[in-house]
């Protein structure tokens, strides 16, 4: 088996457009060397580190926050499971605090939400006179206090 692979193989494997591929790699997010013939190729590895990608903008995490965690892994050979475990470990909090927030929404979609709209026949009771937009702007049911 190849331990290189085209960008067209990369982005059929990790359903990221080739496109999207050329930007992460110009943000300095992956790396590809480049064949005789000017094409990028890119080591098997880098499947992870897309993946990883992916799922850190799906938490939220922009991309800036994203190469900070990657430049954490190492330069000089293939990231080892241990080193992804070292990674990832520090986004356990992360992802609590995204998983209660979608809780948080999940609960309060047909609920008033402390938007300050007051055009809920509920808000009344749940946010008389507006109390929660004393808290702060934008929904402060869903808004963690802190």
């Amino acid at each position: 088996m190849e331990s290189v692979l085209t960008i067209g193989e990369v982005s059929k494997r990790s359903g990221v457009a080739s496109s999207a591929l050329r930007f992460y790699e110009d943000k300095g997010l992956i790396s590809s060397q480049r064949a005789g013939s000017g094409h990028r190729r890119y080591h098997r590895s880098v499947l992870r580190r897309i993946a990883f990608i992916v799922f850190a903008q799906r938490i939220g995490l922009s991309l800036e926050e994203i190469g900070g965690e990657l430049a954490k892994l190492p330069d000089d050979h293939t990231p080892s499971p241990k080193d992804w475990q070292k990674l990832s470990g520090k986004w356990l909090e992360r992802i609590d605090q995204r998983a209660e927030e979608l809780q948080r929404l999940r609960d309060g979609l047909t609920n008033c939400i402390g938007c300050g709209c007051l055009s809920f026949d509920v808000c009344w009771i749940a946010n008389p006179d507006d109390r929660r937009g004393r808290a702060g702007p934008g929904p402060r049911s869903w808004v963690p206090s802190g």
